[in-house]
């Protein structure tokens, strides 16, 4: 294997190699049904309904809600605990204490976070079961086998089956994360996504087969979908480059204390797809829910939080903007970063090193983070508006395409990060370093 050439590291490879294995696990899953239910009349049933929360779930779970497998609820009930146990750490002294432990603390905050996946799982998938029990499709029922036996009917089965599915699939992302490349809970949606663009494209090209859809409209479609993904490069890659210059001790000829030049980077989009992923997660449960419980309430809820709808609009975008700036807060801090500036002699030229600079480099954050929440929110609506419009499926969507392209990005990223650091060390192995005796 080899990459622009250069060669792959064997640890690279490896990694690889694993998460592309873990992928195809996940993938896998997706395929196997729940017990109980006609897979045939699941999937006829799940594609009449595709149009609203429905569709915009099965494209985040690869396709396993509308075949019910054991992955139905995928990796949206983690996400979604883990949404909450960061929002806790600002409130609950204990949580931000732990927080700050390091090592300790984080393993300790994780496993309260599989604790909460747990039950938010239980509460889903008991939603799913009592909705599927009382649903037909055409006639026909959803569940065939109501048993299992004298003790297990079809409520604890499917709780029982779906809570395991999605443990794996949480267990399959951490495993990506430590052992593989890139962020396994983001990979994992990646997939199932991307696996789903094939189908897409056929039905696609069935609609402008048949008429349903405009062969010049779809051509300005594919056009739009080029221009989204190169203005979603272009940000993702941007930087905001602040100046720093270090002085050094050794002076030069001229007996003048030297000075060396470098930069801050900050990311015109700092937060990355952390921001739509959260908001999705967070407008999934609600709407979910309301689509399991026969509650003329919660169905109300349900239509208002479909997506394009206005009310749904303005709450993901709402939620994007919060998350975009919760996110920077609790992953960058300046005062930290200004602290570190001035132990080693680095200052922003024109800025008074310490407090003056932190407020500097924070005023610069935010305004990158406004820039930030309205590219996302401008990506993840607008084109899902006019797609909602044409009744194209949710793979062509702004949010889909965000996310393909900025774990993409990210992924990429790290492998090149690898290979730099691969490359380094071969250039070290075998040189002895010998230290120089200084004489007075």
């Amino acid at each position: 294997m080899a990459t622009a050439g250069v060669s792959v590291p064997a640890e690279l490879r490896k990694r690889i190699l694993f998460t592309l294995g873990i992928l195809a696990i996940y993938r896998f899953g997706v395929h196997v049904p729940v017990p109980g239910v006609d897979a045939s009349v699941m999937l006829a049933f799940f594609q009449s309904q595709a149009g609203g929360i429905f569709g915009l779930f099965n494209t985040f779970t690869g396709g396993a809600l509308e075949r019910f497998s054991v992955f139905a609820l995928g990796i949206m009930p983690y996400i979604s605990a883990s949404i909450i146990f960061q929002l806790l750490q600002t409130a609950i002294p204990y949580l931000e204490q732990l927080k700050k432990e390091g090592g300790p603390g984080q393993k300790k905050l994780q496993q309260y976070t599989r604790y909460a996946t747990i039950v938010l799982a239980v509460v889903q998938g008991y939603a799913m079961a009592t909705f599927l029990s009382t649903s037909e499709h055409q006639g026909q029922p959803l569940v065939t086998t109501r048993s299992f036996g004298p003790l297990l009917n079809f409520h604890m089965m499917t709780v029982f089956t779906l809570v395991a599915g999605t443990c794996f699939v949480m267990w399959l992302g951490e495993q990506i994360t430590e052992r593989g490349i890139g962020n396994g809970s983001s990979l994992i949606i990646f997939s199932g996504i991307a696996a789903g663009l094939p189908s897409g494209t056929i039905h696609l090209y069935r609609m402008v087969s048949t008429g349903d859809l405009n062969g010049l409209v779809a051509l300005l479609l594919v056009a739009g979908m080029v221009a989204v993904i190169a203005a979603i490069v272009f940000i993702e890659v941007g930087q905001r480059r602040i100046p720093i210059q270090y002085s050094q001790r050794a002076p030069n000829r001229e007996g003048m204390a030297q000075q060396q030049s470098s930069h801050l980077p900050l990311k015109v989009n700092f937060s990355n797809v952390i921001p739509p992923i959260f908001a999705s997660s967070l407008l999934m449960f609600p709407a979910t829910m309301g689509q399991f419980i026969n509650n003329p309430t919660l169905h109300s809820l349900t239509q208002a939080l479909s997506p394009g709808h206005m009310v749904y609009n303005l709450l993901f975008v709402s939620l994007i903007v919060f998350f975009c700036f919760f996110y920077t807060e609790i992953v960058f801090n300046p005062n930290e970063v200004a602290d570190n500036l001035k132990k080693y002699g680095g200052f922003i030229p024109g800025i008074r090193a310490g407090k003056s600079t932190a407020d500097y480099i924070k005023r610069v954050l935010d305004r990158l983070t406004v820039f930030g929440a309205i590219y996302l929110s401008v990506i993840c609506v607008l084109p899902t508006l006019l797609i909602n419009q044409l009744n194209v499926p949710f793979y062509f969507g702004g949010t889909s395409l965000l996310i393909l392209v900025g774990v993409a990005l990210d992924t990429s990223q790290q492998i090149q990060s690898h290979l730099i650091t691969a490359r380094y060390e071969g250039m070290l192995k075998g040189v002895k370093l010998k230290s120089r005796r200084v004489q007075y």
